[in-house]
């Protein structure tokens, strides 16, 4: 019968013939599937969540062969499992408190049935762990390690074999998919050995990694280009395999994702996907070619940048002060020498240093948004110094030199310099902050418990962005800490208030705007971070 035929007769009810002529193919794994006659009769029945009416239609089969109980049984597994997922999408809880024990107990009993009966070669058996482990993830119980455990290990055993490549990476997108990044990235290496074992010439290694990366998985993208890189690392010549090295660090370097920005041509920068600790590992791997002259300003800034971005604020500097050193005419000169001092000031508590590289902007003639921030911060720092003649003289400059513009870093001169004419001290909230910035013997130095994460940290003027805090803190048992959140810096036009751990602001006018937060919990201060964005 053809298969057309077949179908219709599954919803004329003639169900009792069904089975004969679907069991009349061989049940053995095809291409696409592990069942694909039980398949077809699955899409059919649950496209009208006919649940029931399949299971039915699944235990009319009696004292079949071994390969054909194992489909059965993996479908009513499976079948279950997507019946408590629709009955809970759909609220259907008389069915699903009525039932749900049951259809639990049949799913996890049939699961079992074909991983105890299944060998390590039959897909069939990875497919049920993968069930089980999604199982036990949704029910948030005990046995979910284990299930996940169990599950990488059959996956490693099955890709040893004739393994489904396909079934592998459905696994790696399933760990992915529920926050499992480690263990995706096991399974998809296994995935990539096996396009490996196939022959596959590292031109077309390279166009499969550029195929996931597009397709915006990052983490099989990473694995496959791990792989092209060790193998044209056998045959490439040092600059040749450096020149493919930068292209691939290019793709994962920080840049704002999605339509971010008007258009990549007005912000000068590209957008996509991104992982900083990648590219660093790659830029890395260039060095150690012993390929550093290799790196020109627009390579160097990028890896600057980029590590920034990831808070790894040492590294940073080092690479920001070699692209000033080497090209003091560089177009990123005072960006790199405003986040030098930035960095100095509330990253490693240095005044001396942060003081050096904001000077250096000041005396420039040719005014940039970095000049006249760094105004402001000199400003600042001789505020909290308490030379307050040394402050107002640097506010004078700045709102001598922005004239109309740079409204924001304005109205925050005029804030500090009506403090000192009314002989205030400085805001609550940045006096908080600076003074566990910068004393050297705060037990905050090293920013460890807290996080301030943005949307992008690459902006359009006007551009809306928002900023979070993520704090890392100890259990403390069933009782939620109230945290105070004390934000300061330029917040884009907004003043979040104590309780919100986020705010969305924008900025106006271009350059790099610093953010800072300082949280409190009941018990004491939790920490401390700052963080830079840049409008373009």
């Amino acid at each position: 019968m053809a298969p057309l035929l077949r179908h219709a007769a599954v919803f004329l009810g003639i169900v009792l013939a069904v089975p004969v002529i679907l069991f009349a193919q061989p049940l053995e794994q095809k291409a696409g599937s592990c069942c694909p006659n039980i398949e077809e009769a699955k899409i059919k029945y649950l496209a009208d969540n006919q649940y029931n009416e399949f299971i039915d239609f699944l235990n009319n089969f009696k004292d079949k062969d071994k390969a054909a109980q194992l489909c059965l049984d993996y479908y009513k597994a499976d079948t279950r499992y997507a019946q408590l997922k629709y009955l809970e999408d759909k609220q259907s809880w008389d069915d699903y408190f009525a039932n749900g024990n049951t259809y639990r107990d049949q799913l996890l009993e049939n699961a079992q049935k074909v991983i105890s009966q299944a060998d390590s070669a039959n897909c069939l058996k990875v497919k049920s762990r993968l069930l089980v482990w999604q199982f036990h993830h949704g029910q948030q119980d005990a046995f979910t390690q284990q299930a996940l455990d169990d599950l990488v290990a059959d996956v490693q055993v099955y890709a040893k074999g004739a393994a489904q490549l396909d079934l592998i990476k459905e696994v790696a997108d399933n760990l992915l998919a529920y926050e499992e990044k480690s263990k995706a990235r096991e399974v998809y290496k296994l995935y990539v050995n096996g396009l490996v074992t196939k022959n596959m010439a590292p031109e077309q290694l390279k166009n499969a990694a550029a195929g996931f990366y597009k397709q915006g998985n990052v983490e099989l993208a990473q694995s496959v280009y791990d792989i092209y890189i060790e193998e044209i690392s056998k045959v490439f010549a040092a600059d040749k395999l450096t020149g493919e090295l930068f292209e691939i660090a290019s793709l994962f370097v920080y840049k704002p994702q999605g339509d971010g920005l008007a258009s990549d041509s007005q912000s000068h920068k590209p957008v996509g996907l991104y992982d900083m600790a990648y590219a660093e590992k790659i830029y890395a791997r260039i060095e150690s070619l012993g390929q550093q002259d290799a790196f020109n300003q627009d390579t160097i800034y990028l890896r600057a940048l980029n590590l920034e971005k990831n808070k790894d604020y040492k590294d940073a500097q080092k690479f920001y002060i070699q692209l000033t050193q080497a090209y003091p005419d560089t177009k990123y000169f005072d960006e790199a020498t405003y986040k030098i001092a930035m960095i100095n000031a509330y990253a490693l508590a240095d005044i001396t240093e942060a003081r050096k590289y904001f000077e250096l902007l000041s005396a420039k003639t040719v005014l940039s948004p970095q000049v006249i921030s760094s105004f402001y911060q000199l400003g600042l720092l001789a505020q909290w110094q308490g030379d307050l003649v040394k402050a107002s003289g640097y506010y004078d400059l700045l709102l001598k030199n922005a004239q109309d513009k740079y409204v924001l870093t304005v109205a925050a001169a005029r804030e500090r310099m009506k403090e000192i004419q009314e002989n205030k001290p400085l805001s609550y909230n940045l006096k908080t902050f600076l003074d566990l910035s910068l004393n050297k013997d705060s037990a905050l130095a090293e920013m460890n418990k807290a996080e301030l994460r943005a949307s992008s940290y690459i902006l359009a003027k006007n551009q809306s962005n928002t900023v979070s805090s993520v704090v890392n803190m100890p259990q403390s048992g069933c009782n939620q800490v109230e945290l105070q959140y004390l934000w300061s810096g330029d917040l884009g036009g907004v003043i979040p208030g104590v309780t919100e751990g986020s705010f969305q602001g924008a900025y106006s006018d271009s350059g790099t705007k610093e953010i800072n937060i300082v949280i409190i919990s009941p018990a004491g201060t939790v920490d401390r971070s700052f963080a830079m964005v840049d409008v373009y």
